[in-house]
């Protein structure tokens, strides 16, 4: 991933002062966000699909964009992962100026259960987790069935006066990755299209993929917290301190783009996973590179102190929000899976 051009912050203004919170925060990274759709749609912007030949050029541009804006990029890979799934699942057509979320995740709690009657499905219950629940006209979320867990598109009805999926205000109280606008969402018989069978959504390969390709964005979150290290090293002149966190810094940016790059070549070769190897390949790369964002997190803080943190809105916005992003990856639960994976197979590296 060396050679990735290098964005400006993404530090949104309104009239003389500069919006670092809150709902006008929000606003601007939705904005945003359809600005992105718009060119995603026109070509403007280039998201190849994974496993297609060019999956290295998908990562690059998720990285990019993460180093814009992570939470302008958490929508954005949304969008880009909805049109993926909808692709290798044969799900419905993608229609102009709508904006697409993935809202897969089941914590604890009710969730969502969908029931098929004699009007076809529909979905009630309450979502966690759901990235854009103000800004995506469309979603592709899990919910329960009869015969087990599948994947439905719905409509949420943004902008039409219906009721059927309303965010739950106040359910999204992070400051980090405060503009993902990732709130709670209710639905109340929201007409649901099945996309794929049951469990499909997760056994398909591109499930693996699409969990690289967020390792990709998290990558590009630590190179953006990285830029007020390089600035200060390079104001300070030669600090033998500062320049160690530096060079530690680079050493692991480094060995993250390597390995993102490594994977990005083998979902090429294999973009069907025939091998079987896409779980352990998703594990080994998404712990590896939220172990290098933790560790650029603590050589920035350590080695910059507290001064961006308390003077820098754009810093502080990347720093709390890979800090936030990253708690994607389930740790030690990820770590024993993988462990799991090598003793059964015989194969680690």
């Amino acid at each position: 991933m060396q050679g990735i051009a290098r964005e400006k912050p993404f530090v949104p203004e309104t009239g003389a002062e500069r919006v670092v919170w809150g709902e006008g925060l929000r606003r601007e990274v939705e904005a945003a966000f359809a600005r992105c759709v718009h060119d995603i749609a026109s070509g403007e912007l280039d998201f190849p699909l994974p496993g297609a030949g060019r999956t290295m050029d998908r990562f690059v541009a998720l990285a990019r964009t993460a180093e814009r804006d992570l939470s302008l990029v958490r929508l954005v890979e949304g969008h880009v992962d909805a049109l993926a799934i909808l692709a290798e699942l044969d799900g419905p057509a993608v229609a102009p100026g709508e904006r697409w979320g993935v809202w897969a995740a089941e914590p604890p709690g009710e969730g969502l259960t969908a029931s098929l009657g004699d009007g076809g499905w529909v979905i009630d219950g309450r979502k966690r987790y759901c990235s854009g629940a103000h800004s995506c006209t469309n979603a592709l979320v899990t919910a329960r069935a009869g015969d087990g867990r599948r994947l439905f598109a719905v409509a949420t009805g943004l902008g039409t006066g219906a009721a059927w999926c309303r965010p739950v205000e106040g359910s999204w109280q992070a400051l980090g990755m405060a503009a993902s606008d990732s709130a709670d969402v209710v639905f109340t018989g929201v007409p649901a299209i099945p996309v794929g069978g049951v469990e499909a959504y997760v056994n398909r390969a591109g499930f693996q993929h699409g969990g690289i390709g967020v390792a990709a964005c998290w990558y590009g979150g630590a190179r953006a917290v990285t830029r007020t290290l390089a600035a200060s090293a390079a104001r300070r002149g030669a600090d033998p301190l500062t320049d160690a966190h530096l060079g530690a810094v680079d050493m692991r940016l480094h060995a993250a783009g390597a390995v993102l790059a490594q994977a990005a070549a083998e979902i090429d070769k294999d973009p069907a996973d025939t091998e079987g190897t896409g779980r352990a390949r998703s594990l080994r790369v998404r712990g590896f590179v939220e172990s290098v964002c933790a560790d650029v997190l603590a050589h920035v803080g350590r080695a910059t102190g507290a001064e961006p943190l308390c003077h820098d809105p754009a810093h502080t916005r990347h720093a709390t929000d890979l800090a936030v992003y990253i708690r994607q990856h389930h740790g030690e639960r990820n770590l024993a899976e993988l462990g799991r994976l090598a003793a059964e197979s015989g194969e680690w590296q």
